[in-house]
């Protein structure tokens, strides 16, 4: 047996599987595609989580969008962070073209092109689903954990909320949560040490510096109602398919700490709400988190630790969670040691620190007698990547340098008319897009303090007008009174006295 008539047979018994999978590519050894020898990765491992890394312009997007692309057809929804802004073709056919169809005739797959169900949303003004949540939805851990609070912080801020519970105040938006912390502190100041301690104003000050910041980078979009349903997440359009919901991140690239805090809240609701489902055939929901470094680089440890713990649970709920980025090593170790499907396109070696990360890279994947794992990653050309996945039984497949298969759908953005046709057609933006304002703790608040002032108000014109009245009674009524005090009556009693001592 040849050395080829090898590979292929390690590649086949490595990549065989008995439930469905999707299909990557072919595999290649010393440069050349080894047709029909594909990479096929299991529905029932893919909740298990990825990672999709490589320099600029090695097709990481175009991978993504493979992927995307096939779990949809397998009945599985998809949620996509789109921070480029170019992924909102995938509702429309790729309209294909020779080297696309000569790629597939190496991998041995035909092309077929078709688009697939898309809904647009956004946590911005952009055109699209407006994704929001209230700020009693967060929770005082989680918010903590955002605004990267001190443990005497963390505790004002379970106050809060505790305070808000017993007197049935609705935290919905960031203004809701001043106000209550400056509330806190100046009118209700008494009634909150009375109840839950005194609460020092340094620290009530520092967590609103905090809560500001948030708000400059535009979370006052994203705090309040009407709050998304995570279940929306997970429709099939009539023909079986999955939704690929995109959300378009464009605007907020340089607001990683927005972009953080939509991310943790996102994937905590869906803790929370999705069942159990333990090791299925298939995932109930795909994330694909693009730029996943914006998440990360800027994290406090009391946040990473929080997605850490999400990451490692959220498995059991179906979902998977697929990290997009340059380097693997943008991702924290215990994250990535998460992370069972790994697609690896080109690093490049500019420097002594690139290449100190190109060998990092290799030692994540494993031993292969076929590959020099270094020399492989600064070689591999655009649309081609290492894989690593989990078999059925959750073993590490063979590495495998492969030639991936091209998307089914433009690899382009849709014109304007095409999105707002999109657009028009859903009916999500029919049910979040109207902003609703109801009666919250800042209306409630402002309100109690109001009355209070009126109430004072009147109390005081009340003391001023009997203090009034008592005078002008004790004067124009009483003339003993008058008499008693008077001059002449005082001198001439201090006259009898003076007479009686002597």
């Amino acid at each position: 047996m040849s050395d080829k008539e090898k590979f292929f047979a390690h590649i086949e018994k490595g990549y065989s599987t008995k439930g469905d999978f999707i299909t990557m590519g072919a595999a290649m050894l010393d440069g050349q595609t080894m047709t029909g020898a594909h990479i096929k990765v299991p529905l029932k491992t893919l909740n298990r989580h990825g990672l999709i890394a490589g320099a600029t312009g090695t097709g990481k997007t175009k991978t993504l969008q493979v992927i995307a692309e096939n779990l949809s057809d397998k009945g599985i929804p998809v949620l996509l962070m789109d921070l480029k802004g170019d992924l909102s073709g995938i509702a429309q056919p790729s309209p294909g073209n020779p080297k696309i169809e000569e790629r597939h005739q190496a991998i041995g797959i035909p092309f077929e092109a078709k688009g697939f169900p898309v809904e647009i949303m956004s946590l911005s003004e952009q055109n699209g689903v407006r994704l929001r949540a209230t700020v009693s939805e967060f929770g005082p851990t989680l918010l903590s954990r955002i605004l990267d609070l001190t443990v005497t912080q963390e505790g004002i801020v379970a106050v809060v909320f505790k305070y808000c519970d017993d007197h049935k105040l609705p935290l919905l938006d960031l203004k809701d949560f001043k106000k209550v912390l400056q509330y806190a502190t100046g009118e209700g100041r008494k009634e909150f040490q009375a109840s839950y301690g005194r609460m020092s104003t340094s620290s009530t000050g520092s967590i609103l510096r905090k809560i500001i910041e948030l708000e400059q980078q535009g979370a006052d979009l994203f705090f309040g109602e009407k709050s998304f349903d995570v279940e929306d997440l997970v429709r099939i359009d009539e023909n079986g398919r999955g939704y690929i919901n995109i959300i378009r991140l464009t605007d907020i690239q340089d607001r990683p700490k927005l972009f953080s805090t939509f991310m943790l809240s996102l994937l905590a609701e869906i803790y929370a709400t999705f069942p159990e489902q333990g090791d299925s055939e298939k995932p109930e929901l795909i994330l694909f988190i693009d730029e996943a470094h914006l998440i990360f680089s800027q994290a406090s440890k009391a946040l990473l630790d929080q997605i850490e713990s999400i990451v490692k649970l959220i498995r059991s709920k179906g979902i998977g969670l697929y990290f997009v980025t340059q380097n693997p090593t943008d991702v924290p170790e215990a994250v990535l040691s998460q992370l069972g499907l790994k697609v690896q396109h080109a690093l490049r070696a500019f420097t002594a620190k690139d290449r100190k990360a190109i060998k990092l890279t290799a030692e994540n994947y494993p031993i292969s007698e076929y590959y020099d794992t270094k020399e492989v990653l600064t070689s591999l050309g655009i649309g081609e990547a290492l894989v690593s996945a989990l078999d059925e039984k959750g073993r590490p497949t063979p590495l495998a340098a492969t030639m991936l298969r091209a998307p089914m759908s433009r690899m382009d953005v849709l014109t304007d008319t095409e999105l707002q046709s999109l657009l028009g057609a859903s009916s999500l933006i029919k049910k979040y897009n109207d902003e609703v304002d109801r009666e919250s703790a800042y209306e409630i608040l402002n309100e109690k303090i109001e009355k209070a002032e009126k109430q004072a108000e009147k109390e005081k014109a009340s003391r001023s007008t009997a203090g009034r009245s008592s005078g002008r009674r004790s004067t124009r009524m009483n003339p003993v009174v008058k008499v008693l005090t008077s001059a002449t009556f005082i001198r001439g009693v201090l006259g009898v006295l003076k007479k009686v001592i002597r």
